[in-house]
């Protein structure tokens, strides 16, 4: 990758969270796992995408966060635990993986306190809600009903659904305003919006499906663009948007 003067741009260090196994009898050895696209998109996008293990020594997350200039929240198939946001699970919640909710949330607080840019995916960008002191929908289903189907069964490569970008916003920056075809594979979504934080994208059933931060580079966003930036191209530009902050910060370090 150049710049317009022909030299080689340096790839920044990107950080992305990893999802973790629950052992069973059959595979009794927990197992880190990351779905490939995060890490194709990042370097797509220009960066360096380092998997970060989970701890919950603090002095190990700031070893961390001295080597990356961004950081990616991934998704994954569970839902932030309630008692992180002061509520009581209700029923349609999901199971928690508690372990890895607090190292995320752990982590997250002290990149935003280094001011790093941050990219949230689905349970990532309820992660940064959570963060921000904002609340979830438990589950869409019982508490939403008149909420449409944001867990589509088709390829995720392939949309589902249109969502809104505002116009002025960070993310309209990354994407373009207007209509966005995105995919969708959520049962919770944003209840109550952390202080601090803009919504940017919506559904037409009204659920917030992107939101960020009022200064610097802190976007969540509720679908999971990795996946799509071959089928609607678009998509890369939230990662190219981090990747680009991440150098300039690098630059600037």
């Amino acid at each position: 990758m150049k710049s317009h003067h022909g030299h080689f741009l340096r790839r920044p260090n990107i950080a992305i969270t990893p999802d973790v196994t629950v052992p069973t009898p059959e595979s009794p050895q927990a197992r880190y796992e990351l779905k490939t696209a995060y890490a194709d998109a990042v370097l797509r996008a220009g960066g360096l995408p380092f998997i970060v293990p989970y701890t919950d020594d603090a002095q190990v997350i700031d070893s961390y966060l001295d080597r990356v200039s961004g950081l990616v929240l991934s998704g994954g198939a569970f839902d932030v635990p309630p008692a992180l946001y002061g509520e009581m699970p209700r029923p349609g919640l999901g199971p928690t993986k508690p372990e890895r909710s607090a190292f995320e949330l752990a982590l997250l607080k002290a990149a935003l306190m280094r001011k790093l840019p941050v990219l949230g995916i689905c349970g990532g960008m309820q992660l940064i809600n959570v963060a921000y002191g904002g609340t979830l929908v438990q589950d869409l289903t019982l508490e939403l009903p008149g909420a449409a189907n944001h867990q589509q069964q088709h390829d995720r490569a392939q949309p589902l659904h249109p969502v809104e970008v505002r116009d002025g916003s960070v993310l309209a920056d990354c994407l373009g305003k207007g209509q966005l075809m995105v995919n969708s594979t959520h049962h919770q979504a944003v209840k109550a919006l952390g202080v601090g934080l803009t919504p940017c994208a919506v559904a037409p059933d009204g659920v917030v499906e992107g939101l960020e931060a009022k200064d610097g580079f802190v976007v969540g966003v509720q679908w999971h663009p990795e996946q799509m930036i071959d089928t609607v191209p678009p998509h890369l530009g939230v990662y190219r948007t981090l990747v680009n902050r991440a150098r300039d910060r690098r630059g600037h370090a």
